[in-house]
């Protein structure tokens, strides 16, 4: 089984025992979330809940997963006195994660057009990481953490999502999302694999795309989740595993699965009923980036096998970074800033919310795109490209 790669100054504390929501399938032994690897990842030690979620039906069981946890009346999940807004917080950015959940109700139940990786961005049912990637655009709204909250009013969700896919029909013409289902990008604030460790919201949503024959749920991970594998999604959940070159990620994305296991895992995902794409995510520019993703380019065409290849497509996704998580970082990570924030060939972005962002420069980006697509074609030919920006 996949284990998250260590981040640093790792001291999560002591692990707690997790009860299972539900049984393992039978004849496949105990489930992938009581193992010690999910138990490292979330050592929770303290429950922030609004009121009605801790009382839901999924609020009890997230409680009862973990038993030794503190659990913390709040008003709201996104006003938390003593985690969001405290820079303290910065000297402790992976404890947080790890040994802090967050429980609150979904209140704005809204699905957006989007168009690139798909065609709807369904109201996602969680919002936060228990992973540390050093590029990670969610916390910026958040200020100084950003654990997992879960939204455990998943049937609100799911009953919206059936309302919109009815109005929707049947998908009329193809599109680069999909040629004949409406896409539906379920994960956009979140990882669905890593939200499969803590409760059934995944699951939930995977059965429920299973039964409209004109929708399909899409969500990027970096986190190989092998009880995913059982909930037999019957080719309506599309998972896209994001890959960068190996020393990218050991030095970027911090307590994800090491992209090789991401790599193998495909075959298997895509045996279990799943669609497998791929989020080439993020292109850093850096010296030598052509020669490491012309070696992870290998390894794709190496390691997949034929069934995988046919049906694969991929997105290109150039990094984008935050001037107040550069600052962030450099508490916590400062090596990852030497290769994100790079102002010689970077260009400052106005986010639609105010925030200040910076992208690489027009041309810089320009060149990048057109060089890795020209390493695409040379040693992944079979590997369409959805879209690059």
């Amino acid at each position: 089984m996949p284990h998250p790669s260590p981040p640093p100054d790792d001291d999560s504390g002591a692990l707690f025992g997790l009860d299972a929501l539900t049984p393992a399938p039978a004849g496949q032994g105990p489930s992938f979330r009581d193992s010690p690897t999910a138990r490292r990842l979330l050592p929770v030690r303290e429950i922030h809940a609004e009121p009605a979620a801790a009382a839901s039906p999924r609020g009890r069981q997230i409680i009862a997963r973990f038993p030794e946890a503190r659990v913390i009346t709040v008003d709201s999940h996104w006003r938390i006195p003593g985690l969001h807004g405290n820079e303290g917080n910065v000297e402790r950015w992976v404890r947080v994660k790890g040994e802090t959940l967050v429980l609150g109700e979904r209140k704005t139940l809204t699905t957006r057009p989007n168009g690139r990786s798909a065609d709807w961005i369904a109201p996602g049912p969680s919002n936060g990481c228990a992973m540390a990637c050093a590029y990670c655009y969610v916390p910026r709204r958040k200020g100084y953490a950003n654990p997992v909250t879960v939204f455990t009013n998943i049937e609100r969700i799911i009953a919206h999502l059936a309302r919109h896919v009815a109005r929707q029909g049947p998908k009329s013409e193809p599109n680069q999302c999909d040629a004949e289902s409406w896409v539906y990008d379920i994960g956009e604030n979140g990882d669905c694999s890593v939200d499969a460790l803590i409760c059934d919201n995944t699951a939930d949503l995977v059965r429920a795309f299973r039964q409209w024959p004109t929708a399909k749920a899409s969500f990027a991970t970096k986190f190989v989740n092998p009880d995913l594998l059982a909930l037999d999604p019957r080719g309506r959940t599309r998972i896209r595993f994001s890959v960068m070159p190996a020393d990218d990620s050991r030095l970027l994305d911090v307590r994800t699965t090491p992209v090789a296991e991401r790599i193998r895992a495909a075959a298997e995902f895509l045996d279990a009923g799943y669609e497998v794409h791929f989020n080439l995510s993020p292109v850093v520019v850096r010296p030598g980036w052509q020669d490491a993703w012309t070696e992870l380019l290998k390894q794709l065409d190496d390691v997949l096998p034929q069934r995988v290849k046919r049906q694969a497509a991929a997105e290109v996704i150039m990094l984008t970074h935050n001037r107040d998580l550069h600052e962030v970082n450099l508490g916590w990570h400062p090596r990852a800033e030497d290769v994100l924030w790079r102002p010689d060939i970077q260009q400052a972005k106005r986010s639609e919310n105010g925030a200040f962002n910076v992208r690489y420069r027009n041309g810089v980006k320009a060149r990048a795109v057109d060089d890795l697509r020209a390493l695409i074609g040379r040693h992944a030919p079979w590997l369409d490209v959805r879209y690059a920006f």
